[in-house]
């Protein structure tokens, strides 16, 4: 089974705006087809984000996708990740770490600083966007 980590933008793109590019990664992810891969720092992001104003969501509504969310992935203990390139954005760097701490397969984002760390260095795991991600989905990731 893959092992994903997601940005909070692509969290974003499945449960709240539904954009066409990940509906194949939330339906895979709902099936228990793939695991998604979280850990202490990525959810407090999620949370702090889905408050965001621009986002228009009540109360209700944030509890509705901090729920859903939540069943659908599998907390990753904190510890040191192993040596990393730097990402420019340093917010970003804790996907890297929890890609490379939890054994993932693919950090799926849209993210300009980490999708130019493709192919700059050998990570144990892709960086993609979401089109990317969803056409591996069927496909064996080699490790």
């Amino acid at each position: 089974m893959q092992r994903l980590v997601l940005d909070t933008n692509v969290v974003l793109d499945l449960f709240h705006w539904a954009n066409v590019d990940a509906v194949p990664i939330m339906a895979a992810l709902e099936a228990g087809h793939i695991r998604c891969l979280v850990d202490a720092r990525t959810l407090d992001e999620l949370q702090r984000v889905l408050t965001y104003p621009q986002l228009k969501l009540t109360p209700a509504m944030i509890e509705e996708r901090w729920t859903r969310y939540r069943a659908l992935v599998e907390v990753i203990a904190d510890g040191e990740a192993p040596p990393l390139p730097r990402c420019k954005d340093p917010d970003d760097q804790k996907f890297l770490e929890l890609a490379a701490r939890s054994g993932a397969d693919l950090l799926v984002s849209k993210d300009k600083a980490l999708l130019k760390l493709t192919g700059r260095t050998r990570l144990a795991f892709r960086i993609v966007p979401p089109k990317v991600a969803c056409s591996l989905l069927e496909t064996p990731i080699p490790r």
